[in-house]
């Protein structure tokens, strides 16, 4: 047999593969690809979306983003989200999982989580079941500013007054990133526990055994071995916060208000496409959050990579 050439068996085992990479393959390049390079050609375009004649105005458009206040504003938004929606919603969903699965200490010689764990973690997850609008809706009765919201209701119990959660420009958006949180920490919850069970439990023994605290068996041992899933529930949160559209499109007033303090890009790019027909520059918006989008991507699986642990 000369050397490169393949053999029927070699032929056969490279056309299973490709018989099964085809359709994943063709999906992603006809659902993604595709129109990823469409929306690149429509941002070089002045196109309204409501007759095919257009002309190609070059990066046009993407010059005008930068002088664009109400964009760059959507991008701090992005900036403040990212900054503190994630971390928040790993803290919080890591102590939970911790609890849930090693938090209970000892029983017959093994750890355990807390009482009734199995419960918690239904509980846990449920916000995950409700769709996102209906979400929304359910905290515009709890946020009302009124005296008659929910929140506003229990805090005047204790004497204080009814707060305007959502028409204060310097509060608004700080509400709506709590009810993000609020609704990922639940599957966050479920995921990290699914982490930590992988984990052998001979692990978490020996450490108990040879004197670790909680504080040590947190820190020292499960959050190294449980590392590669939380960067990627880091990276899942980070593209959430690219997105919030739903959030805020229901909770915001008038829709990115009030006065631009809420708006984000998927809201600013819905506007510019169906309420002003500017269906180029929407695109080169569109071009510029999915470059941001894969940046913080690459960013976050580089600045966070380690060692994989074996055990």
């Amino acid at each position: 047999m000369r050397r490169g050439r393949l053999t029927p068996g070699a032929v056969r085992k490279w056309g299973f593969i490709a018989s099964f990479l085809a359709a994943p393959l063709a999906i992603y390049i006809i659902f993604f690809v595709s129109p990823n390079l469409q929306a690149l050609q429509l941002a070089l375009t002045n196109s309204r979306g409501i007759s095919p004649d257009f002309q190609y105005v070059g990066f046009e458009n993407f010059t005008r983003l930068f002088g664009d206040e109400v964009f760059w504003a959507a991008v701090r938004h992005h900036g403040l989200i990212l900054l503190v929606m994630p971390l928040v919603t790993i803290v919080i969903a890591l102590f939970f999982s911790f609890l849930l699965n090693l938090g209970g200490g000892q029983r017959n010689g093994q750890l355990t989580g807390v009482w009734g764990s199995s419960f918690y973690k239904v509980v846990f997850f449920f916000p995950q079941v409700l769709a996102v609008v209906i979400v929304g809706v359910l905290f515009q009765a709890v946020l009302n500013p009124q005296k008659s919201g929910i929140l506003n209701s229990v805090l005047g119990w204790f004497g204080v007054d009814p707060v305007g959660w959502l028409i204060k420009p310097d509060l608004a958006l700080w509400t709506i990133i709590g009810v993000m949180v609020w609704q990922g920490v639940g599957f966050y919850v479920v995921l990290f526990s699914a982490g930590m069970a992988g984990v052998p439990k001979e692990i978490f023994e020996a450490a108990a055994l040879d004197g670790a605290n909680r504080f040590t068996l947190f820190f020292k041992i499960t959050l190294p071995l449980v590392w590669n899933t939380v960067q990627v529930g880091w990276v899942y949160l980070g593209i959430a916060a690219f997105d919030a559209f739903a959030l805020v499109q229901v909770l915001s007033i008038d829709r990115g208000g009030p006065d631009n303090a809420t708006t984000v890009l998927p809201l600013e790019i819905f506007r510019q496409t169906f309420t002003y027909y500017r269906f180029g520059y929407a695109s080169a918006m569109g071009v510029a959050l999915v470059f941001l989008v894969l940046t913080f991507a690459a960013l976050t699986l580089r600045v966070t990579r380690r060692e994989r642990i074996e055990y």
